[in-house]
């Protein structure tokens, strides 16, 4: 009999039993031959789950603000010009993080469950200098998504670095690193990568390292600074013994078997799955009455949903019912909506039969406040 609750939340995930299995396995050294290969092989299968052949890998024990923290400390000095492209939350934080290391932040923000328009984008780009663009490609407080595609061309015809927040989205919306011309892409293990919390994972390419190499001072975050970590990175791929801090040993063995099931599903099948799962789940959840943050499709997540009360309803009850189901989901997280809607999370190993359990517990939980 199932002892535990299905956790549909947008991260931590469900895991696979085989990925749990390796992280609950002894312990061993961070310079035995083993772990090096297994380090080894996760920064290149990396390069083939973002699709940048040519990029530098980059695995650090931390969350995926530290991922979001390590582009920022070495592609940003005091006095760059960087823009931001608010989705949500997490856009702002992005621009609050760029300030700390001196940048002077441009912050274009979307109305709530929508986009901002390309023209708007390119028309700041076209008046300032700038040498960093940060976008979220799924913003996890709204469930709105950005296409990646257009941003990455924006960024190569005004010469400035795309810096893509993909801690919701990577490997579970399609992102085509080298092909579209992200500079850095990032996320966290316990996303659609399906490996428990502690990993903050990026992908630079080569363009983002001659910036890095180029610049005129130096990095101004000890732990986050390349200088320190490309060394390992590379030692590790060539398959050498190599030390800066102690990586986080059993979560690296994690993520090799992840990764290594993510490619095996193959990532055009991968991402497909996620798109149609997430659209037969917002179709459900329309017909019984709710409406989805998003103001469109095609800016809606495939990775989670964020989904309005209904008006009839008081949610505090809902949630409340909510939680005395076998359903774990996510209050809302955008500050000023936070009470008014509620955000699942569908990615990684989810699969038709998780989702109709969160359709029936949702379900069962409006018919129960309805009365």
């Amino acid at each position: 009999m199932k002892r535990r609750k299905l956790l549909m939340i947008p991260g931590p995930i469900e895991f696979e039993p085989e990925v749990l299995s390796a992280l609950g396995a002894p312990t061993i050294s961070h310079t035995a031959p083993d772990f090096i290969t297994s380090f080894g092989n996760c920064l290149k299968m990396m390069k083939q789950v973002w699709e940048c052949p040519d990029g530098n890998s980059f695995i650090m024990a931390g969350s995926g603000t530290l991922a979001m923290d390590m582009a920022g400390a070495n592609l940003i000095e005091a006095g760059d010009k960087a823009l931001v492209i608010s989705t949500g939350y997490f856009g702002e934080r992005y621009a609050e993080l760029l300030r700390r290391y001196g940048a002077e932040v441009t912050i274009l923000r979307s109305d709530t469950g929508n986009t901002v328009e390309l023209s708007a984008i390119e028309s700041a780009l076209k008046m300032n200098d700038y040498k960093l663009m940060t976008f979220t490609h799924v913003d996890t407080s709204t469930a709105v998504r950005v296409d990646p595609k257009p941003m990455g061309e924006l960024g190569r015809k005004y010469n400035v670095l795309t810096v893509l927040d993909g801690v919701c989205s990577v490997a579970g919306e399609e992102m085509r690193q080298q092909k579209w011309g992200i500079d850095i892409a990032l996320t966290a293990s316990q996303k659609a990568i399906g490996v428990p919390p502690g990993l903050a994972l990026l992908v630079a390419s080569p363009k983002a390292m001659d910036a890095w190499r180029n610049r005129k001072t130096p990095v101004g975050n000890y732990y986050c600074d390349w200088t320190h970590w490309l060394p390992i990175m590379q030692a590790y791929e060539e398959g050498r013994p190599s030390y800066f801090g102690t990586p986080a040993v059993n979560l690296v063995t994690a993520l090799e078997v992840s990764l290594k099931m993510i490619l095996e599903e193959g990532m055009e099948k991968r991402v497909a799955r996620h798109a149609l799962l997430a659209k037969e789940f917002r179709q459900k959840l329309r017909d019984l009455g709710f409406r989805m943050m998003p103001l469109n499709e095609s800016s809606s997540a495939s990775t989670l949903s964020a989904i309005y009360f209904p008006e009839a309803i008081e949610p505090s009850e809902f949630m409340g019912r909510m939680a005395k189901s076998d359903v774990i989901i996510a209050p809302g997280l955008l500050p000023g909506l936070k009470g008014k809607y509620f955000r699942v999370g569908h990615m990684g190993s989810v699969n038709r039969s998780d989702m109709v359990s969160t359709l029936d517990a949702i379900e069962n939980a409006l018919v129960d406040v309805k009365g």
